[in-house]
Parts: C-alpha cells; structure tokens; sequence
C-alpha cells in the first residue's frame, strides 16, 4: 500500500510535479494504442480499466493544456489523436457518444450519460481552439445539439440513457444517476457554442440548465448522512462551481459561488482526515482561482494555501511507468487509493500550475481553458 504525507509548495518544486504529470499522460499507456483514454489504471489488478469516451474527453483537454504551458508538440499531437478516437467513436446511427468503448453484451456497459457528452464536447471545443480545424467544432456542435434533443425529457434533463433503445434509466441513489445542479458542468458546452457557432439556440440551452441547477444547489449537500459519499458529492458540486464561472458577473451568481466556496471548504476539511479526493481538493482551488480573478470572490489566500499544499501528496512516485507521475483518486485513512486516475491527474496538474501563475503574479488563464 502507498503512505502519504501532506507536504508544503514550498518544498515542492511545481513545475517537478507537472512535467512528471505530464509524463505520466504519455508514457503510461493510460492513453491506449486507439488513441482512446481508459478511465484509470487498477493498480491493484495491474490493468487498465475499459476506454472511458468521457475519460478521453478530459484527456484532450488536459493534453491542450499541457502543450501551452510546455510548447512542446507531442501533446498536441496526443490530443489529436485522441480528438481523432472521439469522432470515431461517434454513435451516428443514434447521434449520441456511448459511455465506453467498443461495446459490450453487458446492458449496463451500454449506455449514454449527458455528463459525458457535455465533457466531450468540451474536448473537442479546445481542439479546436488549438488547431482551428472545423471537424472538432462541428463535432462539438452534434454532440451538443443531441444533448438537448436525447436527454430533455419532462422538464429535466436525464442523467442516463439505455443504448440502443435511448430509454431512461431509473433515478438512483447515486448523485451521478440523479438530476442535480453538477449538470451545469457539461452544459458549459452550450455556451462555447453559442460564442463560436453564433447560434443563440445554444446559449439558451444553458440559461435553462442553470436555472434548473441554481434552484438544486441547497438541496445538494450535503445529500447523504455518510461522510464518504459527501467528499464523493463535494467532487459533483465543485462541477457546478465551475460551471458558475462563467456568469459569475451576475449578483445571484455571485452570491451562490460564494457560499459554495465556503460550504465546500468546511465540508472538505471536516472529512479530509479519514478519507479526501484529490479532485475536490484541485477543483476547489481552481474555482477559487478563477473567481479571484474575474473579481466576483476575493481570494482567501491562507485556505487556497492549504489546498496547494495537499494537492502533491496524491502523486504517485514509482520505478513504474504505469503510475509514476499519475495522481491517485483519493487518500483513505493515510493510505492512497488502488488507482492511477486520468482525471484526478489533469485537475491537479492544472490546480497546482494555476497556484503557480498566482504566487508568481501572471494569472492569465482564461475560464474556456478548465479542464
């Protein structure tokens, strides 16, 4: 089992941290030989899990953002061909993205999120961003326009639908199979499109998402009396943060990412000890960062601190390619968790180079750069 201690940014070099999480995104075969990103390394079986079209998604994301921090070519070219896999993928028969990838005769391996398809969608928007080439914003835009038209059901959008039939699931006791306000994240979607495409139709796909997700937010947490599911819950929830940065100009807007900061934070802390996310952790700070930046939160700097600091200790430091660099999903009772996570890894590589933009006095990321 791996120990962990939390360190302090000060005696950690940063950019040490990025270029080893860098490199555990090239050279640990978490991207396969598809070009498809599996949704993480199972330590503990020493094999990959299936290919994640959600997972692939954030990958070509991250793989953006690290090729403009180092300029260096190799990660376009990663997320080219992990864009390239994505358009692939594409369901055109039904017009949607399945959930993993190739297939199965498992029915429950079978389906659609609209969670995915949003981050997907985001992928491809950054490609295209990066190479200007119109196959990803075309792309990005069928994928959004089915979101609308498969999920929006009833007043709601559906978290799950059974392929091929694009029946909805039954709601569950997981926040993930649930209607909630962490839909707002991939609805972001929408609102690049609108600002790309012109198309005005996108933009109010969103306005109606985050109203739905606004009046959700009360209820959200914390949504469980088990502490463990709430740090799960604090992982959705900081979606929806997020996924506020955009209109955070707005008063209502305002105050909401404000008292979500806080409450996220308390809850943080007061779990941390038995068992923490490194995701929540990395998308607290971002969201913090962002907020500070746009003038809509002022910064509590001591608390963000606090958050850099813990971010490192999740970091895998191996003689094995398969996890050196690689960031585990969580730490339970001192121990860190059986799995090299593609996503925990791209939250912290890119918390911890914002963090360092800001202590260096050069934040210039924009909120369409979020992973």
């Amino acid at each position: 089992m791996h120990k962990t201690v939390l360190t302090s940014t000060n005696s950690v070099n940063i950019q040490q941290v990025l270029r080893r999480a860098w490199g555990w995104y090239l050279h640990s075969g978490i991207q396969e030989d598809s070009s498809g990103v599996a949704r993480h390394y199972r330590i503990d079986l020493g094999r990959n899990s299936r290919i994640s079209t959600e997972i692939t998604g954030y990958a070509v994301g991250a793989y953006c953002d690290f090729f403009r921090r180092s300029g260096e070519e190799r990660h376009l070219q990663a997320a080219i061909r992990s864009g390239q896999f994505l358009l692939r993928a594409w369901d055109s028969q039904f017009g949607i993205y399945p959930f993993e990838w190739p297939t199965t005769e498992t029915p429950a391996e079978n389906r659609a999120f609209f969670f995915d398809c949003g981050i997907i969608a985001r992928g491809l928007l950054q490609l295209y961003r990066q190479t200007g080439k119109s196959e990803y914003l075309d792309g990005a835009a069928a994928c959004g326009r089915s979101m609308w038209r498969h999920f929006e059901r009833d007043g709601q959008l559906m978290p799950i639908l059974q392929l091929p039939s694009l029946e909805a699931t039954p709601f569950g006791g997981s926040w993930s199979n649930n209607p909630g306000c962490y839909q707002l994240k991939p609805a972001l979607c929408w609102l690049d499109l609108a600002a790309l495409t012109g198309d005005q139709v996108f933009s109010s796909w969103y306005e109606t998402a985050l109203q739905r997700a606004i009046s959700n937010d009360d209820a959200f947490l914390p949504g469980t009396a088990e502490r463990p599911r709430i740090m799960d819950r604090l992982h959705a929830y900081c979606y929806f943060l997020e996924a506020l940065l955009p209109v955070a100009d707005r008063e209502m807007c305002t105050s909401v990412l404000k008292n979500g900061i806080e409450k996220t934070a308390r809850y943080l802390r007061e779990i941390a000890p038995t068992f923490a996310r490194s995701d929540v952790y990395a998308q607290l700070l971002r969201v913090r960062l962002f907020a500070a930046h746009s003038g809509a939160v002022a910064l509590q700097e001591p608390e963000a601190e606090e958050e850099a600091r813990a971010i490192p200790a999740f970091q895998y430091n191996s003689t094995e390619a398969r996890l050196n660099g690689g960031f585990s999903f969580g730490i339970r009772d001192g121990e860190l968790t059986p799995y090299a996570n593609p996503v925990s890894t791209a939250f912290c590589a890119q918390a911890l180079a914002l963090w360092d933009d800001y202590k260096n006095g050069h934040f210039r990321a924009s909120v369409g750069d979020l992973i």
